[in-house]
């Protein structure tokens, strides 16, 4: 299995985005119970999972200069993620994401996230990470619909990265409460001309292409834009991913899922350390397939993800196996 590599002076993977603090509950939320608090994020998601996986990863953006700030900061700190370019907002509170288990196949997730520090990410925040270094550039959809400075700081920091010959990797991930998508797609189709590497379910496609295109004819605009690589996420179905050689696809990795929160980013990890790995793009969903199996078969965004020497668990050991 091939190591980790790195970049002199720079980190393999930056992240620009938002951090939350999740609150989760295992039962309805109106009738009160405990909370445990978590760490949320896309983009802090994506991060951890590289470096469990002994890359060297970043995350910039804003947290809250206050208790829950310095949550944030520990738990980054704690999985190995570089946190040096991130600010202390003293004027802005944290984002906050409440998720409550309202039955055992249904969860539901509220956010407080206007006004929040997270949603204050400037231009100004990108410019001395981004000049450090860095092997790839990591941004999601969720980035740009905070807020107008957000938006900026995302498309400054993909337009900054292609210049300097960095890859560009965009997760789509449209979230309807926080925009529409006739603004998504304004924001989003831009700035996924900057991106080598861009991920979308099968109905966020038409969000980066044109509007009501189907898989194909979205795929096949990418590809004419400069995309490498276009990676769609089924599910419990698989992926596929779609480059100038054609489509390969890639079964999910059948596990006892407890919950779905944040297979979407571990899918996304796991295929990016593929690519700073050097593997080839079978055994780049392989190992995409593989950590978003890990990710749903525990509590939490991004707490079962695994460390590199156990990428090999979900092979060979039937369910129910005690490894003694």
């Amino acid at each position: 299995m091939s190591g980790p590599r790195t970049v002199p002076g720079g980190v393999d993977l930056l992240t620009v985005g938002e951090a939350l603090v999740s609150l989760r509950s295992s039962g309805p939320l109106a009738v009160g119970g405990p909370l445990t608090m978590h760490l949320a994020g896309a983009e802090t998601n994506v991060a951890i999972g590289l470096a469990r996986l002994g890359h060297r990863a970043a995350w910039v953006g804003r947290v809250s200069d206050d208790e829950l700030g310095e949550f944030v900061l520990r738990q980054l700190r704690a999985e190995g993620v570089g946190t040096d370019g991130v600010r202390r907002d003293p004027d802005r509170p944290a984002g906050l994401m409440f998720l409550e288990r309202r039955t055992a196949d249904l969860t539901r997730v509220r956010y407080h996230r206007a006004g929040s520090a997270g949603s204050a990410l400037h231009v100004d925040d990108v410019r001395a990470p981004l000049a450090a270094g860095a092997r790839v550039l990591h941004l999601s959809g969720i980035t740009p619909a905070l807020s107008d400075s957000a938006r900026e700081a995302a498309a400054f920091a993909a337009r900054a990265a292609a210049a300097a010959g960095v890859t560009v990797s965009l997760d789509v991930n449209y979230r309807a409460r926080l925009w529409p998508r006739a603004a998504a797609r304004a924001a989003l189709a831009p700035l996924a001309g900057y991106a080598s590497i861009v991920i979308a379910s099968e109905d966020e496609l038409d969000l980066v292409a044109d509007p009501g295109a189907d898989e194909a004819t979205a795929v096949a605009g990418l590809l004419r834009r400069g995309v490498r690589t276009v990676l769609v996420k089924l599910g419990s179905a698989g992926a596929r991913a779609h480059t100038r050689d054609g489509v390969e696809r890639l079964a999910a990795v059948p596990v006892t899922a407890v919950d779905p929160v944040g297979a979407g980013d571990a899918f996304t990890a796991g295929y990016l350390s593929g690519h700073l790995d050097g593997l080839d793009l079978v055994d780049r969903l392989r190992r995409a397939v593989a950590l978003g199996a890990f990710a749903v078969t525990a509590r939490g965004d991004w707490e079962g993800l695994p460390r590199r020497d156990e990428l090999s668990l979900l092979t060979g050991n039937a369910a129910g196996t005690t490894l003694r």
